[in-house]
């Protein structure tokens, strides 16, 4: 008698569950464990062999190959109960109530959300024109406290809502800050047309990049998207802030764009236009106004 069999026949006399249940919960349990060091493991040998989209493409075909052996073996595991299995659910589904396959969905939707894991607390998230920081997921709903959609500057509105698990099913959501934590931001500054553009632009990355909640942004996010770059295929050619020019009616925009963290939107903002008026009145940004017109 083997060791697995003397410890089915064990946790079958200890909670009164038949020893073939028992079996078979531990075999799956088993199986999962398995591919999850597997898939790990296989993670790591491609991340130090490839690099950009060649590491992306290998890995992507490695997690799928494994997803799919993974799902042949477990159906092969469990063939003998999955028509019983769902003939069961047949009946269930056909005496429920609209209200109970809705209880139903929406538990399996939540753990979905725990292993899939679209979003997670603290994330901030969008679903149609609702916007907000996910606050608590539980089996059946998840909260998140809304943040203003009036402007892109993420202040919270103090209103708490709650949507049921499976409008993840339902609606398209976006996630804000999955996969790293930054966004791009950009204020537009407008200038004369007379001004000199390379000074003005001079003490506009001068302002920019001497804040500390920005200037050391691009390297963590190029770090970060380095990182999840074996699971998402994320680029970008530039980190660091940039100044875009264009020439409307009697003024010149530069529309000055750089990495932020979401939630300090506002807060950055602030600073750098407080910082633009200063330097206003110092006569090394010129302002357009509309009495220069």
């Amino acid at each position: 008698m083997g060791l697995f069999h003397k410890l089915c026949i064990f946790l079958s006399r200890a909670t009164s569950i038949e020893e073939k249940y028992i079996s078979l919960f531990l075999t799956t349990s088993l199986i999962v464990l398995l591919f999850i060091f597997i898939k790990r493991l296989g993670r790591h040998w491609i991340q130090r062999r490839a690099t950009g989209r060649k590491e992306y493409v290998l890995n992507q075909t490695y997690q799928i190959f494994l997803n799919v052996i993974e799902i042949l073996i477990l159906i092969f595991v469990w063939g003998d109960y999955l028509k019983g299995l769902m003939t069961l659910i047949s009946v269930i589904s056909a005496a429920m109530t609209i209200a109970l396959r809705e209880l139903i969905l929406n538990f399996f939707c939540g753990l979905y959300i725990k292993m899939k894991k679209p979003f997670k607390v603290e994330d901030r998230i969008q679903i149609d024109d609702i916007k907000g920081d996910v606050m608590n997921i539980s089996s059946l709903d998840f909260e998140i406290l809304e943040i203003s959609t009036n402007d892109n500057k993420g202040q919270s509105t103090g209103i708490v809502i709650t949507f049921p698990n499976s409008v993840v099913f339902s609606k398209p959501l976006k996630n804000i800050t999955k996969g790293f934590e930054y966004i791009w931001d950009e204020i537009v500054v407008k200038v004369t047309l007379d001004s000199d553009l390379t000074k003005n632009k001079q003490e506009l990355y001068k302002i920019v990049n001497e804040l500390e909640v920005i200037k050391n942004i691009p390297k963590k996010m190029k770090a970060q998207i380095t990182h999840i770059n074996t699971t998402n295929r994320i680029y970008f050619n530039k980190y660091d802030p940039i100044i875009y020019t264009k020439i409307v009616n009697n003024h010149v925009e530069l529309t000055v764009r750089y990495l932020m963290h979401p939630k300090k939107s506002r807060y950055v903002e602030s600073v750098i236009w407080n910082k633009i008026y200063l330097a206003y009145k110092e006569g090394t940004i010129n302002l357009y106004t509309s009495v220069d017109s």
